[in-house]
């Protein structure tokens, strides 16, 4: 497994003090005015829309910028979503994975914004986004993974200022660290019910915590500890439990794999014992269905959470976090 390059951030409570910035001549009442009573709370996209929802449940009133079935990197926002989000009282959203999102929230004048990418600490996986346990070099064009760039596939240049991995939310460990922090930008938005705040953000952190037991029990022992994915988020998920992800070259999800990166993957999957080609829901099986077939691998669905649909192999974070880990035994010859 390869050595990460560790980003250092704020520390939490700094972070949280510096995102949510005091609602100042407004009393607690007024804070939430316009909103039936209830703390608005605009969320980029479905990972900080759930955490609201299951922190705020009925003092909130959650609006999330990336409907079901759009992929989120790929969002471009409207002039509507730009205005709901200057009405907003809380705005949660993640530097660097929606660039359209990044602009907006900068220039919407919202004084309680939280980046989640300053409550828990980001990685670059490797050189490129991936996971490559033979540490093999890319042919030429190939380097920029998932976690890396993105322009020709929809996605910014790089996801993160120093080529961080956004996708923190698919390890249990660090999307609990996120939830700590919304949690505190709730109570601090929003004082009268801090109590109830502090109380659910404990109780999801408990359920996360829970998660990551599953995980660490359900892959601890397994035939082969390599999975081939089209999509490059899950370095964090590797890296939690001692996998390594191997993305299929390009920065597009749906790219098909060139014969340099198709015959590097053969190689690795017969040497790791690999058995499956993982893809997505909201993007195109294409890509793993041709190296599948190349290699004589099976396919599977390994979710990144990005957004929930009628597709989607579970109605929630936590269910389709379960699906995955079940996959994932699957494919690895869980014990």
């Amino acid at each position: 497994m390869n050595v990460r390059r560790l980003i250092p951030t704020a520390v939490l409570a700094g972070a949280v003090a510096l995102g949510t910035t005091a609602l100042t001549s407004c009393s607690g009442a007024e804070a939430v005015g316009g909103k039936d009573g209830k703390l608005g709370v605009t969320a980029s996209f479905y990972p900080l829309q759930f955490v609201a929802e299951q922190i705020g449940k009925e003092h909130v009133k959650v609006d999330g910028l990336t409907k079901p079935g759009v992929e989120p990197h790929d969002l471009e926002i409207t002039p509507k979503q730009t205005a709901q989000l200057g009405e907003a009282d809380v705005v949660l959203y993640l530097k660097n994975l929606q660039p359209a999102v990044d602009k907006a929230v900068a220039q919407s004048g919202v004084k309680s914004i939280v980046d989640a990418a300053t409550l828990t600490e980001l990685e670059a996986h490797g050189d490129s986004g991936h996971d490559h346990g033979s540490e093999q070099p890319h042919a030429e064009g190939e380097a920029h993974a998932e976690g890396e760039a993105h322009a020709e596939g929809g996605h910014d240049d790089s996801h993160g200022e120093s080529g961080t991995d956004p996708h923190v939310w698919l390890d249990p460990v660090k999307y609990a660290e996120i939830a700590k922090g919304v949690g505190a930008a709730l109570e601090k938005a929003d004082p009268d019910h801090a109590a109830d705040y502090k109380k659910n953000t404990d109780e999801l952190v408990g359920k996360l915590t829970a998660l990551d037991t599953e995980f660490k029990d359900g892959l601890k022992n397994t035939a082969s500890r390599t999975f081939i994915t089209t999509h490059s988020a899950f370095g964090y998920l590797a890296e939690r439990y001692g996998l390594d992800q191997e993305g299929i070259s390009g920065v597009d999800p749906e790219s098909e794999p060139s014969p340099a990166r198709m015959k590097e993957l053969q190689a690795v999957a017969k040497k790791d014992n690999v058995t499956t080609v993982f893809f997505e829901t909201l993007a195109s099986d294409k890509t793993a269905k041709t190296l599948a077939a190349d290699t004589g691998l099976k396919t599977d669905v390994l979710d990144p959470i990005e957004g929930i649909t009628d597709t989607s192999q579970g109605a929630d974070y936590f269910e389709v976090m379960r699906s995955n880990l079940k996959n994932l035994q699957k494919a690895l010859g869980a014990k």
